[in-house]
């Protein structure tokens, strides 16, 4: 099969998402990418110039990706309470299986190494905590951080145990928390 000549960025990104997800980020080369998105390694090297610059730009589109997904969960999700765990919710499906949630912590891994990547982070907490905020009426700010917190443990904590959809957990997690919460 011939080589395609012509593959927009985003569209060789996605690639290399894609080969990140199944080698994780060190299994992300110019070869893989080219085997993955039928594009020469030589016009890879090209466009992205180094490994870690190739790295870099997938990390970023990852995050454009989530960003993306978040305003269309925070657009989603009503106003209240349930309005907070639908939202996380809608975040949390992505995650899959224990395997693809160990994944994302390779992923996590290169957030947090690279300061541009951190800040993006931060960013994202920021939009989290405000539209959670948003859902909690006469909760201060520091009351989403702890729901956001609360949200995020619980992934980590049923990555050890997965016997049941990630999901579930997290939407039980949850509205015990909230429940604690909102009777404060």
């Amino acid at each position: 099969m011939p080589r395609q000549k012509i593959l927009a960025d985003k569209d060789v990104l996605e690639s290399a998402l894609g080969v990140i997800r199944d080698y994780g980020p060190d299994g992300l080369t110019f070869a893989s990418l080219a085997k993955a998105c039928g594009l020469s390694g030589a016009t890879l090297v090209q466009r992205f110039g180094s490994k870690s610059a190739l790295l870099k730009a997938a990390m970023l589109h990852a995050w454009d990706l989530l960003d993306a997904n978040t305003q269309a969960a925070i657009t989603a999700a009503p106003h209240s309470p349930e309005g907070v765990v639908q939202l996380l919710l809608a975040l949390s499906h992505g995650y899959g299986d224990v395997e693809t949630y160990a994944d994302g912590l390779l992923m996590l891994r290169e957030d947090l190494r690279d300061p541009q990547l951190r800040s993006r982070g931060k960013a994202w907490q920021t939009v989290l905590v405000e539209a959670v905020a948003a859902r909690l009426p006469g909760h201060s700010r520091e009351a989403a951080n702890l729901v956001l917190e609360q949200w995020q443990g619980s992934l980590l904590w049923w990555s050890f145990d997965p016997s049941d959809k990630v999901e579930h957990y997290v939407e039980r997690r949850l509205r015990a928390f909230l429940a604690i919460v909102m009777d404060a």
